[in-house]
C-alpha cells in the first residue's frame, strides 16, 4: 500500500533532499522533484536518487511548442524517472508528440519507459483563477476536458486534485489510467496555499492511484513518523 505515497521533495539544496531520501525511502513508494529542486541540483540530482535505488516523479511540468516538449520528454527517458507530466493545456498536438517521444525513446534506447501525465488544474487554483485566465466555465468541468484530451492523446493518466477523481473516473474508462493526486493532507495540517483538499484516506477511497505529500511531512516534527503514520491512514482506508 505505501507505493502510493509519493513525497515531495520540496526543499532547498541536495543535501536536505538526499538526507530525506535516505530517512523515508522505507515509507515512500516514490519521491518527486519539481521545480525548486530541479533548478537547485539538476540532472545529475535525479540521476543520483535513481542510482540509489529511489523511483522518482520529475514534476516540471512541461508547456512549450510540441517540438521543445518532446526533446524535454525524450530527456526525462535518460533520465530514467518513473514518472513525469506535461501540462494538459498544451493541447493534443503537444501531448501526442510527448507520448510518442517518450515512448520511441525508451524503445530505441532500451530503456524502462516511464509512465507520462497531464496537469489538469493545479490545486492553488479555484474558480476566480480560471475567470482570470480566460476559462468562464466551472472547475470541474474544466478538469474533465483536460483529462479526457489527455487520455485521448495517449498519456497515462492526469494530475488532479482529490475532488476531481470521481468526475475524471466519470469521463475516462480506459483501464490503468493513473490519478495522481496532489492536495493531500493529514487532517490536523494546514492547507498552505491549496485549495482544493482531501485527507490521504479520504483520497485512497475515492480511487487516488498515486498521493503527492510535502510540507506534512517535510515539516513534521519527526518526518518518518508522519509519513508512516499517512501510510498507515492509507493503509487503513483501504480496508
Amino acid at each position: 500500500m505505501n507505493n502510493k505515497l509519493i513525497i515531495a521533495l520540496d526543499v532547498e539544496t541536495a543535501g536536505e533532499a538526499r538526507k530525506l531520501f535516505s530517512l523515508l525511502g522505507a515509507e515512500a513508494g516514490m519521491f518527486k522533484i519539481g521545480s525548486q529542486l530541479f533548478t537547485a541540483a539538476g540532472p545529475e540530482f535525479v540521476r543520483e536518487i535513481v542510482a540509489g535505488g529511489g523511483r522518482v516523479f520529475l514534476d516540471l511540468k512541461f508547456h512549450d511548442i510540441p517540438n521543445t516538449v518532446a526533446a524535454a520528454c525524450r530527456e526525462a527517458v535518460r533520465l530514467g524517472v518513473s514518472l513525469f507530466n506535461v501540462h494538459a493545456a498544451g493541447g493534443s498536438e503537444m501531448m501526442r508528440r510527448a507520448a510518442k517521444t517518450t515512448s520511441e525513446t525508451a524503445e530505441r534506447e532500451g530503456l524502462p519507459r516511464p509512465a507520462l501525465i497531464a496537469v489538469t488544474v493545479l490545486t492553488s487554483a479555484d474558480a476566480g483563477v480560471l475567470a482570470e485566465v480566460g476559462v468562464a466555465g466551472a472547475l470541474e468541468e474544466q478538469v474533465k476536458l483536460l483529462a479526457k484530451l489527455a487520455a485521448s492523446s495517449g498519456l497515462d493518466g492526469v494530475v488532479a486534485s482529490p475532488h476531481e477523481i470521481a468526475p475524471v473516473r466519470s469521463v475516462v474508462a480506459r483501464e490503468n489510467f493513473l490519478l495522481v493526486t496532489p492536495g493531500v493532507r493529514p487532517s490536523a495540517s494546514a492547507h498552505d496555499d491549496q485549495r482544493r483538499v482531501m485527507t490521504p484516506a479520504a483520497a485512497v477511497r475515492a480511487g487516488a492511484d498515486y498521493i503527492v505529500v510535502g510540507r506534512a511531512i517535510l515539516n513534521a516534527p519527526d518526518p518518518l513518523r508522519a509519513a508512516h503514520e499517512i501510510v498507515a491512514e492509507m493503509e487503513h482506508a483501504a480496508g
